[in-house]
This record gives C-alpha cells, structure tokens and sequence, in this order.
C-alpha cells in the first residue's frame, strides 16, 4: 500500500472509531458534546494515531489493537489545541482552517471542552486490552506522565514564561521535548505495548519517537514563518509576534533545515532493530520532514 494509501486508510479507522467512542452530538447536555465534536473533527491530519497504529503493526499488533489507544492519544492532542488557543495562552482564532472552539462556543465552553476531552482519553485507554507486559494501569500511566505537569503541561508553562526573553538551545529543545515530542513518543510508544512489545522493542520506539518528535517540532517552526496562514490552516508568524522562542529565532533557517534533518536520520537509526517490519515508520519518519502544513 502506498503511503498516501495507507495515510487515508488509517484516518478513516482513527475517525470511525472515535465516531463510535465520543457521545453522540445530542447526548444531554448536547451543548458541550457539539463542541467537543467540533475540535476533534476539525481537519486533523491523525498523526499521533497513526503512529500509534504503525507503531503496533512493526511489533507484530494490528491496527485494531491499538485504536483504543490510538483514539486516547488525539484526545489528549485535541483538548491541548483547543486551550493553547485560548486568548488566555495563545490567543488565536483559527486552527485547521477553521474557527477556534472559543470563537464558535466561547471561552468557558472551549475549556469545558478540552477537560471533557482529556477526561474521555482515559476513559478509552481504560477500555484497552490489556497485554501480558503490560497491564491496563500501565497504559494509563504511560498518557497520564507526558499529559502532565512533568512534560505536556510543562512544555507549555516553560514557553509562556519564556516570551519575549531570551532562550538557550537547551532550553528551547526541553520546551519543544516537552511540549511536543512527549506526546508524539507515548503515540508511538502505546502502539507498541499494544502489541505486547519487548522491552528493548519498546526502547527503540522511544528513541525513534523523541527524535521524530523534536523533528516535528523544528519543521513547524519552519513552517511558521516560510508559509501563509492559508496553507499552514492557521495563523502564520504568530510565534514572531509573540516572541516565542523558535528554532529559526534562536538558531537561524539554514541550521533549523539541518538540524530537522538530522534528527530525521537519528529517528531511521532508531527503527534499526525493527528490519522491514519498521518500514511503515520509515516513510512516516521521511513524510514528516519534507511536508508543508
């Protein structure tokens, strides 16, 4: 299956299953499950879950396996947008193209929303079939820790604290390890206790998911101020006006290019062990680095 194939048919498995796992829009109060509807089917490309599935499938799991987990995973992104949008945190107005959840519902539905998201991840993780490795508990625990204060919550604290002042590379890759690679790395790391993943297995994954992650991370940097709000979905050059530390603010385009490069090579080094099982991972890995939005 070609990549794009594989992309589409995966989205269509993420987006069935958390159709049937979310309350229906008019479940009382429907006010509330219309808003969280409205983020998490907003565009989103399902890159977390994806992962999460490809990760599963390299162990030797299937996809279906790990949607429970999968589906945890971009709630817990999902309720982060829709707060990092807030005109308290990041104060914008579009994301994905589309209005901000504060914009449609306001401010006090937009939180209730992102808490009830946050809240139903673990209510699915909960649901998860448990493997001889690892326990339903541990599952749990795995999302709690990047979603708490230690890593998700603390990448964003860090880079609010951090506007307008200047910012060390090493603090600049905790923000964005924190903020962003954490989650991307529990995606991936999910998939593979899914699939009852070895020890060492599981290692590799992390390896390759901390430096994909801060890849990721790097090349939306980038993104932010080589392209326009229409193509990126969202509001373009907004960490500029914000002085928010980037890598191109703080290290310059040429060496962010390389350095996005060069932990897209640490991440294939990573899939060593996997063999052609980790291929899918491989492509993911390459799609990321040279993408556009």
């Amino acid at each position: 299956m070609l990549l794009n194939e594989y992309l589409a048919s995966r989205q269509r498995l993420v987006d069935r299953a958390l159709d049937d796992f979310l309350p229906r829009a008019t479940t009382k109060p429907a006010t509330i499950h219309k808003a969280m509807r409205y983020s998490l089917f907003a565009g989103g490309k399902r890159l977390r879950p994806i992962l999460c599935l490809a990760a599963a499938e390299a162990c030797g799991g299937s996809p279906e396996s790990a949607l429970h987990a999968a589906c945890a995973v971009e709630c817990v992104h999902t309720y982060s947008l829709i707060h990092d949008d807030l005109p308290c945190m990041d104060n914008d107005d579009f994301r994905r193209g589309k209005p901000t959840s504060h914009k449609v519902f306001g401010e006090g539905l937009a939180v209730l929303a992102g808490d009830a998201l946050l809240t139903i991840a673990f209510e699915l993780l909960a649901q998860a079939t448990p493997r001889a490795r690892y326990s339903t508990g541990a599952l749990i625990r795995e999302l709690t820790t990047a979603a708490g204060s230690r890593w998700l919550i603390a990448g964003q604290v860090i880079d609010l604290e951090s506007e307008g002042k200047k910012v060390s590379g090493r603090e600049l890759q905790f923000i964005h390890k924190a903020k962003t690679a954490a989650l991307l790395t529990t995606s991936i790391r999910l998939g593979g206790m899914s699939a009852n993943s070895t020890a060492p297995r599981l290692q590799s994954l992390n390896d390759f998911g901390q430096a994909l992650g801060l890849a990721f991370q790097v090349i939306d940097d980038i993104l932010d101020v080589t392209q326009t709000s229409e193509k990126l979905g969202k509001s373009a050059g907004k960490d500029a006006a914000a002085q928010k530390a980037t890598y191109p603010s703080v290290f310059g385009l040429d060496r962010s290019r390389k350095e996005a490069r060069q932990l897209t090579n640490n991440a294939h080094a990573a899939l060593a062990p996997f063999g052609k099982n980790g291929a899918r991972l491989h492509e993911l890995a390459d799609h990321l680095l040279v993408r556009e939005y």
